[in-house]
């Protein structure tokens, strides 16, 4: 291979009454507004989708004679005029939510991390939903004004592209991303040269140039080693999303973390609060000691309680064995020399990562991720649950409860997975709000208004695109494989564009269960092929490259569809990405999820179907088990959690329930139709689903609540603690001091309930005296804690009410008193505890220091 003396940029030359239409082309604004897709798309329709709609590069390769027609068309001109009118309107006015509520800013102060981001499907810098979650965080952030920039990785060939082999078995190709033909930028310095950082690597430095993604009026910054200074390793390093060994992550991972907030900082960028989106890029907490320490003289104890304020860490993970982790000699391998930068030794830098795994311990990035973040939270309330249950052996004396692992749920950028058809019925009757305030249940009231035929002929128009799309792709597919010309010819015949439409798209990860619908392959052939109610499946996704049972679940699904009684009526569309996402949720007619509860965290392309009329027909697991009512979609089951020793039986219990749902329940309701020919009930649930679900499963309302819970208060809480030269952070360490020294001599010395028998309503007064040993009481919250109880004795989901200083006693000991009363009948366990308490502390459980009562 020869390497060239020279590089030269080849950019579209455009007339120069088009010139606005490269601007546009890079910012990705225009992957969410319906206008500018028409506008580029109208240049050259076959082009666009040959460019996988990427106006770049479609920009750069479209015939000359075309742009110098464009430039003379009257209508395009206007079209233009229209589009660059409304985009500059967008990223220059004042007028904003976050302005609004928490006035100007210069630049942004949050800092979002993701090692993948999904935001189109020419940018394939994303592996599933995490990345599209984290492109739709931005895109709201953006409709918002909330001041943020992304920081991430630009991976060379991205996650793979996946095909078939003619057994139906997964195989995984990787192009090559040409980053000067995407809607990316190299970003350059004083001198015109590319802006670079080092981040350290064993043995020498690894550089890393860092590239610009303009998402509306969002940053996204991506870090990319590919360059000729650095060794053939360091080079690969960012090839691959989701690639290599564990050296190639923990490597990934530290150019994520500490390059990325290095990157941050040569682009003049210093981050109030860095959110942390999974545990991958936890190793930033330590770059952010590193700089207090050197920059303000701190101990790293001192610098740890003080960046942690601004420190935001989101899970992602409710199975175990999903998490990040690495071995010590790994650790030892990469961050020997930080240990004494941070003035730590090597046991005291492990324990900021350490978990126990039974027989032996690994550095987990979520727990150094808790252990260096003020705020956790989970991505539903389910989630929530299971990952307090999952981390309370972090804190051990806090109920699980009250572990302080908040929650968030997900949500879905609503302006890039609705259709263009719903989003012209949208705005025929719900006005422009549906745009701007799509978390606003006032805006989806008026959906009734939407006449049943108008709204049912929108959703038939995308069920037909459906069919034909996935035709289409399927017939390239089986070329692909090299299958014979009558089964190709076959392909055009696959599907009926009026059947009961059901899709299933998603990871092919065991635990979401993808064949359990052909568990019982009779009933379900009997299900499909009924000539009166024909039901057909549309499934999609990937497996990843080292998961061969995932890949085995995809040859079943491949193997089935080939039967004669199921061919037509069963389709897998290889490669799942946000193209085929996009004609999936906006025309099907049933989402299928079937995961084993409590594994899925969230999920959200089941949301995505909610705003194009679609429903769901879901475990109640994720974001299902909060959203679901039966007016407005199915659950399979009631919610069961079974022991993994009863996962065949699980298996048998929930196919069958599907089967019966799909037979007596979501089929009859598709095909009952009125003398119109509409199915009125199933219009109604398509109504209810869109009434009431749409103001909630938005990233409009996700940000609005992780702006509200966490970005803000963690700016303030950072700034107080920064301020006049660390005036309120050192009183901060000096009380944090005085706390740890006094604190294993804290005790409640007696508790005095004066009967054991109640009335409902009756009230009680309940006294506790406690040594605070050198400790006064603004330093603590003492509090009574109360609940039933369970059948071992446990006080459950107790509530707390905090106790009142009556009386210091000659002994130093402080007499507290709450009176309360209790409104329904039952035992009721009761016990004080006192904790540390200050209003730098965000929430009162975040130390996980608590001493209780004891009998």
């Amino acid at each position: 291979m020869i390497r060239p003396v020279a590089t030269v940029e080849v950019t579209p030359k455009l007339p120069e009454k088009l010139q606005g239409l490269l601007e546009l082309a890079y910012n990705l604004r225009w992957s969410w507004d319906h206008d500018t897709i028409n506008l580029f798309r109208r240049l050259d329709r076959e082009l666009w989708e040959q460019t996988e709609h990427n106006p770049v590069r479609m920009l750069g390769t479209i015939q000359q004679s075309k742009l110098e027609a464009a430039a003379e068309d009257d209508a395009f001109l206007a079209h233009l005029s229209r589009v660059w009118d409304d985009f500059e309107h967008y990223m220059t006015t004042k007028n904003t939510w976050y302005r609004k509520h928490f006035g100007d800013f210069d630049k942004p102060y949050i800092a979002y991390f993701s090692t993948e981001f999904g935001l189109t499907e020419c940018v394939r810098n994303y592996s599933g939903g995490l990345g599209v979650l984290s492109g739709d965080h931005l895109k709201s952030s953006s409709d918002l004004d909330v001041p943020l920039v992304g920081v991430g990785l630009l991976y060379q060939e991205g996650y793979f592209q996946q095909y078939l082999s003619a057994d139906g078995y997964q195989q995984e190709a990787y192009p090559i991303n040409d980053f000067s033909n995407l809607p990316v930028r190299r970003v350059l310095d004083k001198d015109g040269q590319p802006l670079k950082i080092s981040v350290p690597m064993p043995g020498r430095q690894m550089v890393a140039q860092i590239w610009k993604v303009q998402v509306g009026r969002i940053q996204l910054y991506l870090l990319d080693s590919n360059l000729p200074e650095n060794i053939e390793e360091d080079r690969d390093l960012t090839d691959r999303l989701y690639g290599g060994d564990r050296r190639t992550r923990i490597r990934q991972e530290i150019l994520m973390g500490i390059g990325g907030l290095r990157a941050l900082d040569a682009l003049g960028l210093r981050p109030l609060v860095c959110h942390m989106n999974e545990g991958h890029s936890a190793f930033l907490s330590l770059e952010r000691i590193l700089q207090m320490i050197k920059e303000r003289g701190l101990s790293f104890e001192e610098a740890l309680y003080i960046t942690n304020a601004g420190n935001i860490f989101t899970t992602h993970t409710p199975v175990s064995a999903g998490l990040e982790r690495f071995g010590f000699d790994l650790i030892d391998e990469h961050f020997t020399p930080l240990f004494r930068e941070l003035g730590l030794n090597r046991d005291q830098f492990i324990d900021l990562g350490r978990e126990n795994m039974g027989g032996y311990e690994l550095f987990s990035m979520p727990v150094l991720a808790l252990r260096t973040s003020a705020s956790a939270n989970a991505v539903s309330k389910l989630h929530g649950e299971v990952s307090r249950k999952m981390w309370q052996w972090m804190f051990p004396r806090l109920p699980e409860a009250e572990v302080p692992i908040g929650a968030i749920t997900n949500g879905v950028h609503v302006k890039t997975w609705v259709s263009q058809e719903m989003a012209v019925l949208l705005d025929r009757y719900l006005g422009p709000a549906w745009r701007d305030n799509p978390d606003d249940p006032d805006v989806w009231k008026n959906i009734d208004l939407i006449p049943d035929a108008e709204l049912w002929r929108s959703h038939e128009r995308r069920r037909e695109r459906l069919v034909a799309f996935a035709r289409k792709r399927l017939r390239q597919q089986l070329i692909r494989r090299g299958v014979s010309q009558a089964e190709i010819m076959a392909a055009g015949q696959a599907l009926n564009p009026d059947a009961l439409t059901i899709g299933f798209a998603r990871r092919f990860a065991t635990y979401k269960r993808a064949t359990l619908l052909f568990r019982d392959v009779d009933r379900l052939i009997h299900i499909l092929n009924n000539p009166e109610r024909p039901v057909q499946v549309i499934f999609a996704g990937k497996a990843h490259p080292h998961d061969i049972a995932g890949k085995e679940l995809i040859k079943t699904i491949i193997t089935m569809a080939r039967r004669p009684e199921l061919r037509n009526k069963i389709v897998f569309l290889e490669n799942y990405d946000i193209t085929i996402a996009r004609y999936l949720i906006q025309g099907v007619d049933l989402w299928l999820n079937t995961p084993r509860r409590p594994k899925e965290a969230s999920g959200t392309s089941g949301m995505k179907v909610i705003y194009n009329g679609g429903l769901n027909a879901s475990i109640l697991d994720g974001w299902w088990a909060e959203g679901y009512d039966l007016s407005l979609g199915w659950a399979i089951g009631s919610g069961e959690e079974y022991a993994e020793a009863e996962w065949e039986m699980q298996d048998q219990i929930e196919s069958q329930a599907l089967y019966n749902l799909l037979e007596q329940d979501v089929i009859p309701t598709f095909y009952t139709r009125g003398q119109d020919g509409l199915p009125t009930a199933w219009i109604a649930k398509m109504k209810a689903s869109m009434r009431q679900l749409s103001p909630i499963f938005n990233t409009h309302r996700m940000l609005r609540e992780y702006t509200e819970k966490y970005y803000v208060p963690a700016r303030d809480r950072y700034l107080r603690l920064t301020e006049a030269d660390l005036t309120n952070g050192r009183d901060y360490l000096r009380w944090w001091q005085r706390i740890k020294s006094n604190w294993d001599r804290v005790a409640i010395k007696r508790v005095e309930i004066p009967t054991d028998e109640l009335k409902v309503s009756e009230e009680v007064t309940v006294r506790a005296w406690v040594d605070l040993a050198n400790l006064t009481p603004g330093d603590v919250s003492v509090q009574l804690y109360a609940g039933r109880l369970d059948t071992e004795g446990f006080i459950q989901n107790g509530q707390s009410v905090e106790m009142q200083v009556a009386d210091r006693r000659d002994d130093g000991t402080y007499e507290y008193v709450v009176t309360t009363q209790y409104t329904e009948s039952g035992a009721r366990g009761i016990s004080v505890r006192v904790m540390p308490h200050h209003e730098y502390l965000d929430g009162i459980y975040q130390t996980g220091m608590v001493h209780w009562a004891v009998e």
